[in-house]
């Protein structure tokens, strides 16, 4: 079955996405956030974070299956000019497919009007940071904590 990426629009595909969301999380980040916030972390809490901001959210689906997802956008206290990638997640059995790749295509041809894109990752992300590395982000010098999980990020860029 062929995969197909499309805007986040009906309630199952925003079900979908905070599954994805969810699972990802359950089985990228353990060891890199504090165990208590992935305890905290439910399936409830993904959802009622996707149904609160739908937008700007694309979704890779196998028929009625979410996949992954990327979510993009500029925010206020940026220069404009600046987009973000927000989110891009997906499901572990889908990792080596290039399904991340085309999201992370997908994502920054919404951006396309910008001059610069930024993401965050966590700092220990070896993974993630290799990916985005092969998309031409580079590491820019920012990193910030994050308290809540017991974790640092590093913001990366692309121009």
């Amino acid at each position: 079955m062929d995969i197909v990426i499309k805007k986040m629009e009906t309630e199952a595909e925003i079900r979908g996405k905070a599954y994805v969301h969810w699972r990802a999380w359950q089985e990228a980040y353990p060891g890199l956030v504090s165990r208590e916030y992935l305890e905290k972390l439910s399936l409830e809490k993904c959802e009622q974070m996707a149904f609160r901001f739908p937008e700007n959210t694309l979704v890779a689906k196998e028929g009625e299956r979410v996949l992954g997802f990327v979510c993009y956008g500029q925010r206020a206290d940026e220069a404009p000019g600046v987009g973000e990638i927000f989110a891009l997640y997906v499901l572990a059995e889908r990792y080596g497919t290039g399904l991340g790749r085309r999201l992370m295509d997908a994502g920054l041809a919404e951006l396309d009007a910008c001059d610069q894109i930024r993401l965050w990752v966590l700092k220990g992300n070896a993974r993630a940071i290799r990916f985005y590395e092969k998309c031409g982000f580079q590491p820019d010098g920012e990193e910030k904590e994050l308290p809540a999980l017991s974790a640092r990020e590093i913001r990366m860029s692309k121009r």
